[in-house]
């Protein structure tokens, strides 16, 4: 097995790890209150990002861009779930 394939398996797991976080909290706390889909729209989200910065590692040989890339991408994942958390940007996509 490549170390490319050790990281596109990593993104595969880290997935439902990270979705564990809001769902351990639902059973604590009345304040994470998520639907299912929003739990198959994060996972979308987060899945994708990873999968684009993967593919970014692999495609672009200068380090110095593969940090800007990645780092442009996981601000739009931010963004993203910011906008459909709360609506920052007031857009119908966040149901505003």
């Amino acid at each position: 097995m490549t170390i490319q394939n050790k990281r596109v398996i990593i993104i595969l797991l880290s997935v439902p790890l990270l979705l564990l976080i809001p769902f351990i909290a639902m059973q604590f706390t009345s304040e994470v209150n998520w639907s299912p889909l929003d739990f198959v729209i994060m996972g979308i989200l987060i899945l994708t990002a990873g999968l684009i910065c993967e593919t970014v590692i692999r495609k672009v040989k200068d380090h110095n861009n593969r940090i800007v890339f990645c780092v442009v991408i996981l601000a739009v994942l931010l963004l993203l779930w910011a906008e459909l958390a709360v609506g920052i940007f007031g857009s119908p996509f966040a149901g505003s």
